[in-house]
This record gives C-alpha cells, sequence and structure tokens, in this order.
C-alpha cells in the first residue's frame, strides 16, 4: 500500500517505529541497532529501516524538520501501515534551569503553540499528553539516572525569533525543553487510537548561559535517548 510518500508495502514497516528527525540520524540508528535492517521505502531521501531487536521486529525512520513534515509520515504510518505505536528520538533546547546540556527528557506533555491540534476537540484545547505505558517503560529504563528527566516540553512551528519572556514563562511553569514535532505526534496519536512517545536529547540551553553541541554531537551523543526509545518501543 504505497503513498506518495512511503513507497513500502503492508507489512514492511514495524508496528514499532522510532522516529529521528534527521535522516542521517536514522540511518545511523539502524546500523547501530539492526545487522538485519532493510530499507523498505526511499522517497524524497527519507528512508524507512525495518530489523529486529532482541527477535523483536522495530522500524526507523526520520520525520524530517517540524510538525506538519511530521504529521504526514505519522499520519500515514498510523492510518494506513498498521503502526501502533511511534517514539521520537531528536533534540530539544533546554528551557527549565532543572535540565542541563546532554540530559534526556522523557517528555510526558507537548505543549503546542500552533494550529494542528486546535480542531480535534472543537471549543476545548486539547491536551497533547504522551502514551503513559510509553513513558513508564522509558522511566523504568532509565532508573535513577539523574541525567533523565520526566518532563513536558513545548513544541513550535517555528526555530527562530521566539520571543524571551516566552521561553522564561514556559520554564516557569516547569517545561523542560522546546521541540518542534512531540505535540502534533501525540495529537495523531490520540486521533488514530495509537500510542507516541518522544525522548529528546538537550542540545542546548536557552535560559541559561551553557555550550550548545556541535551537529556532529547531535548526531552521536543520542544513545541514551536512544536506549530508553527502544526500552519503550519494545515494551
Amino acid at each position: 500500500m504505497a503513498t506518495p510518500h512511503i513507497n513500502a508495502e503492508k507489512g514492511d514497516i514495524a508496528p514499532a517505529v522510532l522516529m529521528p528527525g534527521d535522516p542521517k540520524r536514522a540511518e545511523r540508528m539502524a546500523q547501530m541497532l539492526m545487522p538485519d535492517a532493510k530499507v523498505v521505502s526511499d522517497v524524497r531521501g527519507i528512508k524507512a529501516f525495518t530489523g529486529t531487536v532482541d527477535g523483536k521486529p522495530l522500524s526507523i525512520m526520520a520525520s524530517g524538520m517540524g510538525q506538519p513534515s511530521l504529521g504526514i509520515y505519522a499520519s500515514e504510518l498510523f492510518s494506513m501501515f498498521d503502526v501502533q505505536r511511534i517514539i521520537r528520538v531528536g533534540t530539544a533546547g533546554g528551557l527549565s534551569k532543572d535540565v542541563k546540556v546532554g540530559d534526556v527528557v522523557i517528555a510526558s506533555g507537548a505543549h503546542y503553540e500552533g494550529v494542528i491540534n486546535t480542531y480535534l476537540i472543537p471549543q476545548t484545547h486539547f491536551s497533547a499528553i504522551a502514551s503513559f505505558n510509553l513513558v513508564r517503560a522509558a522511566a523504568d529504563a532509565a532508573g535513577d539516572d539523574p541525567d533523565v528527566v520526566v518532563a513536558p516540553v513545548i513544541s513550535r512551528d517555528r526555530f527562530y525569533n521566539v520571543p524571551e519572556e516566552v521561553n522564561e514563562a514556559a520554564a516557569k511553569v516547569g517545561t523542560a525543553g522546546a521541540e518542534m514535532e512531540a505535540g502534533a505526534l501525540y495529537g495523531l496519536a490520540s486521533l488514530y487510537g495509537k500510542e507516541a512517545l518522544a525522548v529528546l536529547t538537550i542540545s542546548d540551553h536557552m535560559t541559561v548561559p551553557s555550550e550548545d553541541m556541535t551537529p556532529e554531537e547531535r548526531e552521536t551523543k543520542f544513545v541514551k535517548a536512544l536506549e530508553l526509545a527502544v526500552a519503550a518501543a519494545l515494551s
């Protein structure tokens, strides 16, 4: 059942999908996790890999940047390829003073300033929250690691020109970080009756002076987040 964006057949994609934003990161994850991985889709430079981890099927596919891009892939995976859960593995900019560069955030929810989730419930602000059992599986896998936090993030449709007072207000109410995909993913999972989670590495900080990760580090320093995402995906 190929689509304009995914040229796989039904059954080619596993029920659980890891979804980084970057296609290079998706390929690196597949090489790390699945020696038997096969490319099952390759449209517009977005490859989907399917293999096994500990005997369980798993797929990895990039979303591209931003919620409209993720929304296309997640909608098709949920509605046309029998995918049951998608775990976003990516980066976020730190907001709360309780997180530092290199920490991992298990995103329990996603405040969303865009319009993608606006009409899911008429005349109501939709609460974009992760699937509890996936949060629990990732948190259990993290154990007492002090560099892992369970907290909400904020999902945005813009990367630049965010007023400083907005970041400060988000941090004040306990928002761990800002990113660009989780809100739409959580909304779509609710819409299709599926499961979703985002596990995010803090790559820079917006409210505390810190040294940002380099582009190379963003590609390679995601091992801890990846381990937690796999634990959730295969739980």
